[in-house]
């Protein structure tokens, strides 16, 4: 069983988390508390997998079946109530990748792509080295959460946007949608033909009291005009076994992807990948449910401690275990504040100014760690902004 109050040494194993601090944050003084990696050994079922795949010795080509796909199918229903078919899936080394071939697909060199910032930072990337214009389309912090500005919304995407990548839960700022923002949203974009790429990546992660609702869900309009993203990698910490799946149950879109995806070489998944997303679908559930009761546990405490004991506030994350934190009242600028962190409170977080502009007086915390690294990263940040 996994110990989750346990503290590991993951340096000098090849982890960007660990291994990259001079290169990142140009020190190795300081706490890792960024990139979305947790520091919690995966679920058991998974390296117990592993390990017998490993001592079986061959790691030749893969291929996915229609039980493992059914696995797949399976999960989605019982965990987000939406029922689709085995043949509706696609699978791939990731989501980004996905995403990527997707815009070359189902859009042209100069089209608009609407994101809704402060935003996971490679959705800028993806659009912009695909020559194609990003549109920003940014959520209105309101009494410490997070909205949609839909007359806003709805203009940018009357400005000729042809896809909106969707965001759910969004990551920085850690909103679940909720149903009737889903469906307004999508009312907008199937008035005006625009396509929906909906990175759920975070699904499995929401928090006490919140619900992830699948945007294809919706209805079946909606469905034939969404493609949607997820994985198992953020969930059970597998992101280097590199294995994510595509939904769309529009017919021609799908064959679309997956020719091009094809053409491109993603179409064979890594031996270890298939290996742990058999096992984990649903035999790693109890893992999870111990895992998103330790998040909501690290959430309140960070929460606590900085809003008591410092000027800091935080949005109070619904999802995702990422805590955006305001630092505005610090009057630093965007470079200044992450300065701030890195050499007086010695603690390496994601700026906020990378996920867009709107993030600039914000931090990404990764709170999915052992309490004793939780205590150890608040107490440095408490003490450095009290001594400032």
């Amino acid at each position: 069983m996994t110990d989750f109050t346990r503290v590991h040494d993951r340096k000098v194993t090849h982890s960007l988390k660990w291994d990259q601090l001079q290169t990142i944050f140009q020190t190795e003084d300081l706490l890792p508390m960024w990139v979305a990696d947790m520091d919690f050994q995966a679920p058991d079922v998974v390296n117990k997998a592993l390990k017998e795949r490993a001592e079986h010795g061959f790691y030749g080509y893969t291929v996915i079946n229609d039980e493992l796909k059914q696995k797949v199918s399976n999960w989605v229903r019982d965990e987000h109530n939406w029922d689709t078919s085995i043949n509706s899936l696609i699978f791939s080394p990731g989501v980004i990748p996905s995403i990527n071939s997707a815009i070359e697909i189902f859009t042209n060199p100069h089209d608009k792509i609407l994101i809704q910032t402060p935003v996971y930072t490679p959705f800028f990337n993806l659009i912009k080295t695909n020559n194609r214009e990003v549109i920003e389309q940014e959520l209105v912090l309101k009494n410490n959460k997070y909205e949609i500005d839909f007359a806003d919304f709805e203009r940018k995407i009357k400005s000729g946007v042809k896809v909106f990548i969707l965001c759910s839960p969004h990551n920085p700022v850690g909103r679940v949608w909720q149903r009737d923002e889903l469906e307004k949203m999508a009312e907008i974009c199937l008035a005006h033909d625009v396509l929906i790429f909906a990175d759920e990546i975070h699904a499995d992660l929401t928090l006490k009291n919140h619900t992830h609702i699948p945007f294809a869900s919706l209805s079946e309009k909606v469905s034939k005009q969404t493609i949607t993203f997820m994985s198992p990698t953020k969930t059970f910490n597998l992101a280097g076994l590199q294995i994510s799946y595509i939904i769309t149950e529009n017919n021609e879109m799908r064959t679309k992807l997956e020719t091009e995806l094809n053409r491109q070489g993603l179409n064979m998944m890594n031996t270890f990948g298939v290996v742990a997303l058999e096992a984990v679908y649903p035999q790693a559930k109890p893992w999870l449910k111990d895992l998103l009761e330790i998040v909501e546990e690290n959430k309140d405490y960070v929460i606590r401690r900085l809003e008591t004991e410092t000027s800091l506030s935080v949005i109070d994350a619904e999802g995702t275990y990422l805590l955006w934190i305001n630092c505005e009242s610090l009057g630093l600028s965007a470079d200044e504040l992450n300065d701030f962190f890195i050499k007086e409170a010695k603690v390496g977080l994601n700026r906020g100014s990378s996920y867009g502009e709107p993030g600039n007086q914000f931090m990404r915390m990764n709170i999915a760690c052992p309490k004793e690294l939780i205590v150890e990263g608040t107490n440095r940040i408490i003490h450095a902004i009290n001594k400032k």
